[in-house]
C-alpha cells in the first residue's frame, strides 16, 4: 500500500498493511518546532535549515515533504488561510524562541517583549497599533490568549458581535483553496486531511478571537462557558447564523477539493476533563449535536470525506453521541483520562469510529518519562488500537516543546518495529 491507500483502509475499518501514521497534518497531531527542529537535523543532518512555525498559536512546526518520508509519516494536510493570530503565509522572518531554536515564522507574526515581565505579546494580523491578543510567558514554548472582552450589558446581547469572525467564503479564500488542491494533488500518493474553518461551534481557543482586532460579545473563557447555561437562546443564535455560513462554505471546499482530500477536521471543542465530561450528554444534543450533524451530514450526502472530531479529556460518555451525530473520527483519545482505557475503547467503539490518536501520552510519557517507557507504550497502544484497522497513529494531542529528543526517536523507532 501507499499512503494515500493505507489511510483508506484506514478509514474504512480494514486492516492496513502497517499502521498509519500522522505528525504534522492539523493543528491538534502536530509537533513543537523546538522538537521539530531537533528531530530534523538528528534525521536529515541540515543544520542550517529553520523550521517554519506553521501554527503560531501552539507554535507548531511544518513537517516538510523531506522529514515526513524521511520518518515514514502518511498523512498530509494544509490549515485554514489565517492562522488564529490571523498571519498568513505569504513570507516568512527569521525569529529565534526563548530557548535558542532558530525557526521562521510569518511575515506578519509582530511581537514585543513585555517590560518587566520578559513575556513575549503577539499582535491581531500583526497589527501593533491594535492591542496584544496572545502572550508567551518568559522562557516558555507557546503563547495563551489575552482576554481582551468589553464590559458586557447582559440585557442587550447582540450574537452579531460574536458572529463578527464567520461569513461566506470570499475569493481570496476560493483562490487558497484551489492551491490547496494542487498542492495535494502533488502529494497524490499522501493520505489527505484538511481543516475546514468555521465549524467549530464553541471552540473555547476561538472564543477570545486573538485574530480580531477590538473583539466584541462574549469573549472571556469563563463567560462563554457560562452564557452555554444561561444565555442558551443567545448562543443558539450565534450557532445558527455559523451554521448558515459553513454549509455554505463546506459545499464551496467540497466542490473546490473534490476527492482531493479523504478527511476533515470539522471542530476542535472540547467536552471532557481528566475526570469526566464538562457537558452532560443531554446539553451536547441539545446545542451541539444538531449543528455537528447538519455539517456531517453535508460532508457525507456530498463527498467520500470522512469527518473527524477532536475533543480532549474524558468523553466516554459522549461518544455515542459523537457517533450519533456522524462523526467518523475521533482524537486525541485521551486515555490517561478517566473510563478512556484504550482496549475499552477499541472493543466497545472500534467498529464504529476511527481512533485517531491515543498512541502515546504526551502529558507524562513522551514529557517525563524514559525512552524505554515511551517504545513500550506505543508498541502496546499500536497492538491495541490497529487491529482490524481504524487506527491512525498519532500521540495524545500535540508533541511539546519540552520532550526530549531521545523519546521522540525511541517513539518512531517503536512504531518502526510494529510494521
Amino acid at each position: 500500500m501507499n499512503s494515500r491507500q493505507r489511510l483508506e483502509a484506514t478509514l474504512n475499518h480494514r486492516q492496513p498493511d502497517r499502521v498509519c501514521v500522522d505528525f504534522g497534518a492539523t493543528f491538534i497531531t502536530g509537533i513543537h518546532v523546538c522538537v521539530v527542529d531537533k528531530l530534523r537535523k538528528a534525521v536529515l543532518g541540515d543544520m542550517d535549515y529553520r523550521v517554519k512555525v506553521c501554527e503560531p498559536y501552539q507554535m507548531l512546526g511544518e513537517v516538510d515533504d523531506e522529514l515526513r518520508a524521511a520518518l515514514g509519516i502518511d498523512v498530509v494536510g494544509r490549515l485554514p488561510r489565517k492562522s488564529i493570530f490571523g498571519t498568513d503565509e505569504a513570507d516568512w522572518k527569521p525569529f529565534t524562541l526563548f530557548d535558542g531554536t532558530e525557526v521562521r515564522v510569518p511575515h506578519n507574526f509582530n511581537t514585543v517583549v513585555e517590560d518587566g515581565t520578559g513575556d513575549l505579546l503577539i499582535f491581531p494580523e500583526g497589527d501593533t497599533s491594535a492591542p496584544p491578543s496572545g502572550r508567551m510567558c518568559a522562557g516558555g514554548y507557546f503563547f495563551d490568549a489575552i482576554i481582551r472582552q468589553p464590559p458586557l450589558d447582559e440585557e442587550n446581547l447582540n450574537p452579531e458581535d460574536n458572529l463578527e469572525e464567520f461569513g461566506y467564503c470570499g475569493e481570496e479564500d476560493v483562490a487558497y483553496y484551489d492551491r490547496v488542491r494542487k498542492w495535494f494533488e502533488e502529494r497524490g500518493d499522501y493520505g489527505s486531511i484538511v481543516i475546514v474553518p468555521g465549524t467549530a461551534f464553541g471552540d473555547i481557543a476561538l472564543v477570545p478571537a486573538p485574530f480580531l482586532k477590538n473583539p466584541k460579545g462574549i469573549r472571556d473563557v469563563a463567560d462563554w462557558y457560562m452564557a452555554t447555561v444561561t444565555h442558551v437562546d443567545y448562543v443558539k443564535a450565534i450557532f445558527d447564523k455559523q451554521c448558515e455560513y459553513a454549509l455554505s462554505n463546506v459545499q464551496k471546499m467540497i466542490d473546490i477539493l473534490g476527492d482531493s482530500v479523504q478527511a476533515a477536521v470539522i471542530t476542535g471543542a472540547d467536552f471532557g476533563m481528566q475526570s469526566g465530561p464538562f457537558i452532560r450528554p443531554q446539553a451536547y444534543r441539545d446545542l451541539f449535536m444538531p449543528y455537528h450533524k447538519q455539517i456531517n451530514d453535508l460532508i457525507h450526502a456530498k463527498s467520500d470525506w470522512k469527518t473527524f472530531i477532536h475533543s480532549c479529556g474524558s468523553v466516554w460518555q459522549l461518544i455515542p453521541d459523537f457517533i450519533d451525530a456522524g462523526f467518523d473520527i475521533l482524537n486525541p483519545v485521551q486515555c490517561s483520562a478517566a473510563e478512556m482505557d484504550a482496549k475499552r475503547l477499541k472493543d466497545t467503539f472500534g467498529k464504529e469510529i476511527v481512533f485517531w490518536g491515543g498512541g502515546v501520552d504526551t502529558q507524562k510519557t513522551m514529557a517525563f518519562g524514559s525512552p524505554d517507557e515511551v517504545y513500550n507504550e506505543v508498541r502496546e497502544r499500536i497492538d491495541v488500537f490497529n487491529e482490524g484497522g481504524g487506527f491512525v497513529f498519532n500521540a495524545i494531542h500535540n508533541i511539546q516543546g519540552n520532550v526530549p529528543l531521545e523519546n521522540v526517536q525511541a517513539m518512531f523507532k517503536a512504531i518502526d518495529d510494529s510494521r
